[in-house]
Order: C-alpha cells, then structure tokens, then sequence
C-alpha cells in the first residue's frame, strides 16, 4: 500500500492488552503449568467466508429516467461524491448522482468537435480519474481523432468555479499513437492499486494484424502500456516497466501480443488485472496480465494457433484463462470481478460479457484454474461493465441504456455481508469494545506510523485452524481467520474518541480489508464503500486546540500493503510478537502455543529476532532504524515488492546488500549531493527527507498527513553516526 511508514493505513495489527516483557522469555518457561490456557474458537463470526456460487441474475434497468447515445463507459471518481460518469461514444461525459431515481445526468464535457466516430470502433473509449482527483480534479481521456487517424490520451481537469464542469480548454495531451485503420482501437484506461495509469491500445485494424504489431515490441500497438504521471500533469515512465533499457522496446510497455484489449479492469481484493481480448474468427479470450506477458497474438487466437511462422512461433505465450467459441458470442466484453455487497453468491466471480449475443457470464477461478464458467443473465449490445465505489456492478447497453444486476430468485441466496461494527460477530458488547470469546489481543513491538492514533489489536481463528510458524518472513493463516485493528484519537488529556475498527479477513479466495468507521455517539461503526476522510478537534493539555485530519482507507487501499509477494498480514509475525506479554505477565508466544494456535512446537523463545521498540533508548539507533524500515517500509520495497527501485529494507537484509546506503535514488527529490542514505549525512538522505515530506515525494503516500517525527530523529542519529563506505 506504500513505502515507507506504508502500512500505517492497514490492517497490521496490535493490541493494547498486552506488553512487551522486560527481556525475552525461555520456552520453557511456561511448560511447568499445570493447567495451560484453553483455547477458545469464536462461534458468531458472520463474515461470509466461501467462494462464489452463481446463481441466475437479471438485468434490470437502472436509472430508469436516464437514456444515453451509444455509451461505453460507466464509473466512478473515488471522491466520496457518489456520483457516477458515463462516457457518449461520440464525444460526451456526463455525470449523475448514484440514486435510482435520478432525473438528470449533467454535461461534465463536449469534445464532440475533437472526436472522430466514422468507424463503429472510434470514438471517445475511455475515461480514468487521478487518484488524488478529489484534491486535483485531474482526469484523463481516451479518444480517436483524424488528420492524422489516431487515438490521443490526455488529462484534464475539473472547473475551479463549479465541480460538476470540466475546464473545457485545460487539456495536456500526453501520449498520441497513430491508427492505420479505424478499426481496433483499445481504448481502455484506468489506475491500477499502484497508482500508475493502464492503458489498452489494439493492433491497429484491418483483420489478421497486417503490420505485425502483436509481436513487435517497436510499436505500442496491441499492448498494456503502463505510465506515471507527476504532480504536475507530466507524463513519465515507471523505471520497473519490463521493457524499460531493452533495445528495439517501447519503454512505456507493460505487456503485449493483444488484438484488441475490450474492457479490463482490476481486482480491487488481489490486484489481478483482467481483459478480455477480441478474437479474430474463431475464439475469444479473457486474459489475466502480467508483468511484461505476451499474450500470443497474432501467432494464437485464443488457445490455437492462428499464424504461427516457423518454430511455432510466441513459445513464451501465457494461455488466456479462459476462452470461448462463435456458438456463444462474437465479441467479448470484459468486466471486473465483483467485490460488491448485493449479490453475496457472486461474490469474487469475474462477470464479462459479449456485445453480439448480449451473454452474461460469472466465471469462477480458483489457483488450480477456471471452476466454472456460468450463463447468468443478458444485456442488449453488452459494450461495457463499471462499478460504483462500494464495488457493485453495472452493465452498459450501447442502444442507450444503464443495467444493473438482481437475483433472478431466492434459491442460493447468502446471508447479507455485515455493514455495521455490530452485525460481525466480533464484539460481544460493541459499544463498550468488549470482544468475543476467542478473540485473543496482542500489540506489536513497533507500530505503524498512523498519525499518533491509539491502536488495539485482536486476532482469531476459525474452529480447528491452526497458524503456520516461521522465524523470518510471514506466518500463514487458515480460512476463516479475522485480524482486527482499531484506531482511537486522544481529542483532550484522557479523553479517546473512537475513529475506525478494521478486519482482515481470510476469505477462500484471498484476505480482505474492511473499514467500519464509528458514529458520533460512539456506539457502533459502519462499514464505508470507500476511502474517506474526517476531521477532529483536538485540544492539547495547555487549552491550545488543532485539526486533526484522519484518512480512511477503501477496500483497494488495503492492497497496497497487504500484498501476497510479503505475506498479507503484517504484524502477526515473530519479530513483532517475541518479547510480548499477556495481563497475566505469560510470554505471549508461549500463551498461543499453549492454547494449540500453531500447527508445531515452536523453537525455544529466547533464540528467536525480535525488534527493538523505537523508543527504547536502551537500544541502538541502528537497530530502532532498521526495525522501523522492516515494518514500516519493507512491505513494499522487498524483492518482487511492488515499489519501483532496488532496495530491500527487511531487516535480516545486511546493509551491504540492501542497496539503501550511500546509493543514489531512481527518483530524486532534490537535495546536494543526494542518496538513498547518505553516511554521515541526514540532510542529503532521501530516505529520511520523504519521511518528513507531504507531497508526491511523501513516504508514506497514502492515509497519513503527518510525519513521524520520532523516526524521523531515530533514523537521524543512526544516518549521522554511520561511517562513509557503509
């Protein structure tokens, strides 16, 4: 979810019912008990747990008071103002509240006079919005234009006079790609969890991929081209794009081989990007992207060969995950996989589509491969598939019309996800916090910077569930196990005011994050559809009095930490727990095995790491700073991380080989003679610099806005005391 401090947003866990003990325990310490602690299963969870079962949904019209001309796009800003844009084919954003009876959509923006539709397949395609939009007003369009025949991406933004207009004449183009024909052109953009813009371009027309484009990685053509874009609007090029330094390679590629990507979207629970990609005679597929993949075309049309040269052609081809015949459809459209609250049984199914047969489809994967792949319902000329911010799902009808989905009738109907604090099982007594039987509370030896919010922390597992033990890296967690973090702000000396209570939750498919942010009264907290923010009055012990700005997290935010490339689950693992106490002074880690939490004995207490707290001065500077770095920065910048660059700041990484000291950044920010950690140097410490930063060179980038400043001193002394040639 970030870089450094990055999971202060997420769900990392910790609790204030246990403490750190005055020095490391021995195992056997705690075998001498004649009655060990029992272990205690929760009994009420409600959060639903299986995979998706489909069942026959119907299309039903929404916005019924609403008719568009030929559009291809419906989605949502991110702002918080639930409103939801539709692109016009021939031109037109529009925008709209997300009630059902709505009576208006208002003209966001005209570029009728710019657009050139005299091919069924041109058009303005696509629209993404900055994900600072809320801040910036930035967006960006997707659109084909003439003299030359070409498609044009460029940002725009929003009116400073009113927030339902775009400034018509605040256009950046930022990348133009000519056309060949005016068939084929892509069009879909949109911002991936890492914050960098996806944009789908297809071979260039015709039929059979004339100019090759597929294979040619000279060309943008058929490609995911993946891009960055500064604070200022600029376009750049992400340093670990795969083809970034390779000769006779466009830079900005992300992944090719693609004849004509139509529609894909992101996972907003695994990140996964998924597309569906229209054949050419005989097949269409639906393809999950890779870093730097080549998905087969025009060697492959789906799983066949289509023009193979000799040697068979595009060996390294990855297989579509799923593909399907001219009996069922012509063109595929592709969805998203649903993450809403509606349709509890479709929960985690990828819904596509195809625009000639108007078929509907919910296919369900699993990581041995497709399970099944099931007819569910029909939409007239199916040209798009978008979602609202809480992740429920609509279908675009290009004859004019906006559909969304309900069962068809009750037989598989699922319990409702739990919206409210209370309804999840977790708290016996959820205004007086008090948790369930099973719920075991713990606290971390170094916490997530999240702006000096107070944090408590629970964990519990399903009946029978055991944990997997390592001593470096993750532990790993049966189905059914719920980490819970809750945040309190301190608004006056004694004084916390309850701000969210987050769950973690391993479902059959993946963990995911769930916010609940509390209510005025304090007594329970409601589940948020999306990242939201809120402002508290705090009033310090001299009588002085300040705003406090509290992010909270989306759904989606909760994947920019919590990624499976370091393990999902952040602070359960041992250099956080070893060293911690229960009330009763029991090793913590001695009280879990006792209660038969792990799946074997565990090694002998006292050998294993454990990280020093940041404000014990008893310890190094040097280890306090690689500790805070392993927590707070580690989850994104470890090898496969998501963070661009080659650091690696776990803490069982030597600093020789961290790529971290006296090394100069990819991305500077300015400073003398600036590297990554300067020996002896904080001031040109780019590190320590985007610690204290809260722009687009701030670390972390999301959910806080105030630094560290604690860390900021630990990592201050350390810089300044180590020697030149660390």
């Amino acid at each position: 979810m970030r870089g450094p401090a990055v999971a202060a947003l997420l769900l990392a866990m910790s609790a204030g019912t246990c403490r750190r003990g005055p020095e490391a325990p021995r195992e056997d310490d705690h075998r001498v008990d004649p009655t060990p602690p029992q272990r205690v299963d929760a009994t009420g969870l409600t959060f639903p747990l299986e995979g998706p079962s489909p069942t026959e949904l119907q299309a039903v019209r929404a916005f019924p008071a609403l008719d568009f001309d030929r559009p291809v796009y419906i989605g949502h800003a991110g702002d918080g103002s639930h409103r939801l844009f539709v692109l016009e084919q021939a031109g037109r954003v529009l925008a709209f509240e997300n009630r059902n009876d709505v009576r208006e959509a208002n003209v966001v923006l005209d570029i009728r006079d710019r657009v050139r539709t005299s091919h069924n397949e041109e058009g303005l395609l696509g629209l993404a919005f900055d994900p600072a939009f809320a801040d910036n007003g930035a967006f960006y369009l997707y659109y084909s234009t003439s003299r030359p025949r070409r498609v044009v991406l460029s940002r725009w933004r929003m009116s400073k006079d009113d927030p339902n207009l775009a400034d018509p004449d605040s256009e950046r183009v930022l990348l133009e790609v000519e056309q060949p024909y005016g068939n084929h052109n892509g069009g879909w953009i949109e911002f991936g969890p890492d914050r960098k813009l996806y944009v789908g371009l297809g071979d260039g027309g015709a039929g059979g991929d004339p100019h090759g484009a597929g294979q040619d990685l000279s060309t943008l053509l058929a490609k995911i081209l993946r891009l960055e874009i500064d604070e200022r609007g600029a376009l750049r090029i992400p340093a670990d794009n795969p083809f970034v330094g390779k000769a006779n390679a466009r830079p900005e590629i992300w992944a090719y081989g693609l004849r004509n990507p139509w529609r894909c979207g992101f996972d907003r629970q695994t990140g996964s990007l998924w597309c569906g990609d229209v054949g050419q005679d005989a097949f269409e597929e639906v393809d999950i992207v890779v870093k730097g993949g080549n998905y087969g075309w025009r060697h492959f049309e789906g799983n066949h060969a289509f023009d193979p040269p000799r040697g068979g052609g595009a060996k390294d081809a990855i297989a579509p995950v799923f593909e399907y015949d001219r009996r069922q459809g012509q063109s595929i459209t592709g969805g998203y996989v649903y993450r809403g609250l509606h349709l509890p049984a479709l929960r985690g199914a990828y819904v596509y589509g195809d625009y000639v047969s108007g078929n509907v489809w919910a296919l369900v994967r699993n990581r041995d491969g497709v399970v099944s792949n099931e007819l569910v319902a029909q939409v007239p000329a199916v040209a798009s598939f978008g979602e609202d911010e809480a992740g429920e799902l609509f279908a675009v009808g290009h004859r004019g019309r906006i559909y969304r989905f309900e069962p068809a009738d009750e037989a598989g109907a699922r319990p409702a996800f739990p919206t409210l604090l209370s309804q999840t099982g977790l708290f016996e007594d959820t205004a007086a916090l008090h948790p369930a039987p099973g719920l075991l509370p713990y606290d971390v030896n170094v916490e997530l910077w999240s702006d000096g919010a107070r944090k408590r922390r629970w964990l519990v597992l399903p009946e029978g569930g055991h944990i997997g033990f390592a001593r470096d890296g993750a532990w790993s967690f049966p189905v059914g196990t719920v980490v819970v973090k809750h945040f309190e702000l301190e608004t006056a000396p004694g004084v916390f005011t309850r701000l969210e209570t987050r769950a973690m939750v391993h479902e059959q498919d993946g963990w995911a994050g769930y916010t609940y942010r509390w209510n005025e009264a304090q007594t329970d907290a409601e589940l948020l559809d999306g990242s939201r923010s809120g402002t508290y009055e705090v009033t310090a012990s001299d009588g002085s009095k300040r705003a406090h700005t509290h992010v909270f997290p989306s759904r989606p935010d909760c994947l920019r930490c919590h990624t499976p490339s370091y393990g999902e689950i952040l602070g359960v693992r041992t250099r956080q727990l070893a060293g911690r106490t229960t009330d009763a002074g029991t090793p913590l880690l001695a009280d879990w095995s006792a209660r038969g939490l792990f799946d074997a004995a565990l090694p002998e207490l006292a050998t294993l790491p454990m990280h020093p707290a940041l404000a014990d001065d008893a310890a190094a500077p040097a280890d306090r700073a690689r500790a805070y770095l392993d927590v707070n920065c580690a989850i994104c910048h470890h090898p496969g991380g998501p963070a661009p660059g080659s650091m690696d700041l776990r803490v069982q990484t030597s600093l020789p080989t961290a790529a971290l000291v006296d090394v100069a950044p990819e991305a500077a920010v300015g400073l003398p003679s600036e590297r990554r950690i300067a020996p002896g140097a904080p001031s040109q410490s780019a590190v320590l610099e985007r610690m204290r930063r809260r722009d687009r060179h701030a670390m972390p980038p999301l959910a806080t806005v105030r630094p560290d400043d604690t860390a900021i001193a630990v990592l201050s002394a350390w810089i300044a005391a180590l020697p030149p040639g660390r």
